[in-house]
């Protein structure tokens, strides 16, 4: 077994983790929007899509077997977990600094127009405001934790993406 694929294996397989982590996160927050009956604000549905960006990223990643699609892929899922991270960061903002709404979002009309909004309303149409708190889980609010989760992601992937950048530069000199 040669060192580069075993690696590349590996890296694979943590992709492939990774894509199921995203995925299981957006499954916990429909276990909050059905079962726990909190409806999700615009920023909750962009939080979802960027958790499904990344696991789709991570899964098409998965597939590649060479560095170069792999790298690829990883950098447009750092891509996504940085959106990420600035979506439930204004979401934690939104939260902790309330303003006028009248009970409307001005985001609402923009997300509930998007594609998937229609294919798959009770995953992501709009039925919240970005202000509403909800009970913390752990003493965290949902927003913080999606932001500890996209934190979690973006930093592996772009470690990922340097050191595999120094590896490939140290092997072409000579």
């Amino acid at each position: 077994m040669n060192y580069p694929s075993a690696t590349l294996r590996h890296e694979r397989l943590m992709l492939v983790l990774l894509g199921l982590v995203c995925l299981g996160l957006v499954a916990g927050a429909l276990y909050f929007q059905h079962v726990r009956h909190e409806d999700p604000c615009p920023l909750c549905i962009l939080q979802r899509y960027f958790f499904l960006l990344i696991a789709l990223f991570a899964f098409l990643g998965a597939r590649f077997h060479s560095w170069t699609g792999v790298r690829v892929l990883e950098a447009m899922a750092a891509l996504a977990a940085a959106g990420g991270i600035v979506t439930a960061a204004r979401h934690m903002y939104v939260q902790a600094n309330p303003g006028f709404s009248c009970g409307f979002d001005a985001l609402q009309p923009i997300i509930d127009s998007l594609p998937p909004a229609t294919w798959l309303p009770s995953v992501f149409k709009v039925g919240g405001l970005c202000e509403t708190l909800y009970p913390p889980v752990l003493g965290i609010s949902l927003p913080g934790w999606s932001l500890i989760a996209f934190v979690l992601a973006f930093i592996p992937l772009v470690l990922s993406l340097w050191r595999h950048r120094n590896r490939a530069r140290q092997a072409a000199r000579p």
